[in-house]
């Protein structure tokens, strides 16, 4: 008998990568992590951290530090890598994409000399240029490589959905597509309150959902991170269980449908575009795309978040 073992590289021990592998740990999604990154101490250290929490946790997982030759029999490589956007500059994501790709190429070199071959999740950012960047310089199937992208800003945006309607947000189903970041739109065609459209309970209860402010619950969406960020420096939290809900689809072969960012070629009307949709996911990573029906709006608002991504990619290429 044999015993399949769940392993997952991290690259990046930093606050989003150590939150990452305990997500991944205490939920049981993983037998093995191994942490990767330049500053070894660091990696051994959040990995001896989350090592010695899991005698407490559900399930026994190995987590320990290593580098890309731990690689190759790995089933998921999380990258974790780059800077935080510097707010007191006002700097948005897109606005780190030279400090992170030049990161980011020796991430593809270790990864291209390791010999790996299984699913690829990015969350470096600017996420879904990055994610389009490691794509094209690795030659990878873009079936194989995705980015959490909007799966946490959607996250955020039922939040403030919630926050108004007091409903859980587990009752409520709406996207933020496109960038993740600040051309990211909502396709409200599509929100529904317990499958119900939120356009139609708008018109149905003028005195309560009629009176809710869309463009402005949409913003607090946006928002979300950038809260989080001025307040204490950095997000952890609600990205360790993206990544841990994403890893999950993937490595359990759940097909579930989560808003990452896939390339779109025809999709959406779009080619050659890493944007952020909903997606099927599974063991061999993006089995299928769900195309929304968008009103002309919010094509248009998609569209030109595609727009900035793809400029932004070509310009990566010349980095």
């Amino acid at each position: 008998m044999s015993l399949d073992t769940r392993k997952v590289i991290i690259i990046g021990a930093g606050h989003v990568g150590s939150h990452a592998g305990y997500a991944l740990a205490s939920q049981g999604i993983v037998d093995e992590i191994v942490y990767i990154d330049t500053d070894v101490k660091k990696a051994q250290a959040q990995a001896l951290d989350i090592y010695d929490a899991t005698l407490y946790l559900q399930r026994h997982v190995l987590v320990k530090a290593g580098d890309y030759s731990d690689a190759k029999d790995a089933d998921l490589i999380v990258v974790a890598a780059g800077p935080l956007p510097d707010i007191s500059k006002g700097q948005t994501r897109m606005d780190t994409l030279k400090q992170t790709i030049t990161i980011i190429k020796d991430v593809v070199k270790g990864i291209k000399e390791s010999g790996f071959s299984g699913i690829i999740l990015n969350i470096s950012n600017p996420a879904d240029v990055v994610t389009h960047y490691i794509q094209h310089e690795l030659n990878y199937p873009p079936e194989r490589i995705i980015s959490t992208s909007t799966t946490l800003d959607s996250a955020r945006l039922r939040r403030a959905i919630a926050d108004e309607i007091n409903i859980d947000q587990k009752s409520i189903y709406a996207y933020a597509l496109g960038e993740h970041g600040e051309s990211q739109m909502v396709p409200w065609s599509n929100v529904t309150i317990a499958g119900k459209p939120i356009y139609e309970l708008m018109k149905e209860n003028p005195e309560t959902y009629g009176k809710l402010d869309l463009a402005a619950i949409a913003a607090e969406g946006k928002a979300g991170g950038w809260h989080i960020l001025g307040g204490k420096g950095s997000t952890e939290f609600g990205i360790g269980a993206a990544i841990a809900e994403v890893s999950r689809a993937i490595l359990g072969n759940e097909k579930r449908v989560l808003p990452v960012s896939v390339l779109l070629n025809g999709e959406y009307g779009q080619h050659d575009v890493y944007a952020s949709v909903p997606a099927v996911l599974g063991i061999q990573g993006v089995e299928d795309i769900i195309e929304l029906h968008l009103t002309k709006e919010e094509e248009k608002l998609f569209n030109d978040s595609c727009k900035t991504m793809k400029e932004n990619y070509e310009l990566a290429l010349t980095l």
